[in-house]
């Protein structure tokens, strides 16, 4: 159902921290003329944390008028809380997307049958088809493959974000699920290497900045051309790693307000990107030959 490059899109936002509604169609267009397999709204990425329900509903139904069709378009519905998860899990399988993304409880870091239960009782909510999201670094607990092989066999659960790059892990979660289940990588700096074990493809950061450079290295993967996706891969590895010097999406905001898509604002608790970061991001955006703004002009 899902495979190549999907953006974990940031949400672009005016000085007083409302949603820019302009900009987030301009990144919308941006995203269609350059390829792109999948949006994913109100994710981490899309500062997720800060969002309110009602914009959630606003940034999906607006993305799904703008793409459905033409690109696939996931919503982020999960919380620490499992009611809460369900809940918005009901309501937001209903805005219009191809599926929601839950992504695991953090803080509370439960077992893996709490994780089970978790995301088996979301589903059950759910009117359209269910991604899991497993990403340790942020949330202090770990999806293990075979809990997510038992959560792959509820008929709404299709796929997986895999963010956890330990040796072996992505060998060992294709194993353990059955051949229609997609497995995508959460990290675009193994990204092919994942898809080299079997994976279907990316929900990436770094696509919010070079998405069709990015697809293009998964599309050759997916073919089996890996000389050629590494070789692409190679210009995009300063993004992968550059864009993770301050805390996700800090660095990836003034990226892409760099590009002239969006403004350079950010919600508290984050920041903008510090000033001693800026050139660092700057050399890692011209490797990949990523067009500035002031390029442009």
């Amino acid at each position: 159902m899902f495979s190549g490059c999907l953006v974990a899109i940031v949400t672009p936002m005016t000085a007083d921290g409302a949603l820019d509604w302009a900009a987030w169609d301009r990144l919308l267009d941006f995203h269609l003329e350059e390829g792109t397999d999948g949006i994913v709204v109100a994710g981490t990425t899309g500062e997720s944390p800060v969002l309110t329900d009602e914009e959630i509903e606003a940034l999906t139904r607006r993305a799904v008028a703008r793409c459905g069709g033409r690109t696939k378009v996931i919503v982020g519905a999960g919380t620490q809380s499992t009611a809460t998860t369900v809940a918005r899990t009901r309501a937001f399988s209903t805005f219009g997307a191809d599926a929601v993304m839950l992504v695991t409880p953090s803080y509370n870091r439960p077992p893996q049958e709490g994780l089970y239960r978790h995301f088996a009782a979301a589903a059950d909510a759910s009117a359209v088809p269910v991604v899991l999201y497993n990403v340790p670094s942020r949330t202090a607990v770990d999806l293990l493959p075979a809990t997510v092989a038992r959560l792959a066999r509820h008929p709404r659960i299709v796929a997986v974000k895999e963010a956890n790059t330990q040796p072996g892990r992505a060998r060992e979660l294709i194993a353990a699920v059955p051949a229609d289940f997609d497995v995508l990588s959460g990290d675009d700096a193994t990204a092919i290497d994942f898809i080299h074990a079997g994976a279907k493809g990316v929900i990436s950061v770094t696509a919010n900045v070079a998405p069709r450079r990015l697809r293009e290295a998964c599309r050759a993967a997916l073919d089996g051309d890996f000389a050629k996706a590494r070789a692409i891969d190679a210009h995009l590895q300063p993004l992968h790693k550059d864009l993770f010097v301050e805390a996700n999406p800090i660095p990836v905001k003034w990226a892409v307000a760099r590009m002239g898509l969006i403004g350079n604002a950010i919600r508290l608790p984050l920041v903008e990107l510090a000033p001693v970061h800026q050139e660092t991001v700057l050399r890692a955006m011209r490797a990949a030959g990523v067009t500035l703004e002031d390029q442009a002009a």
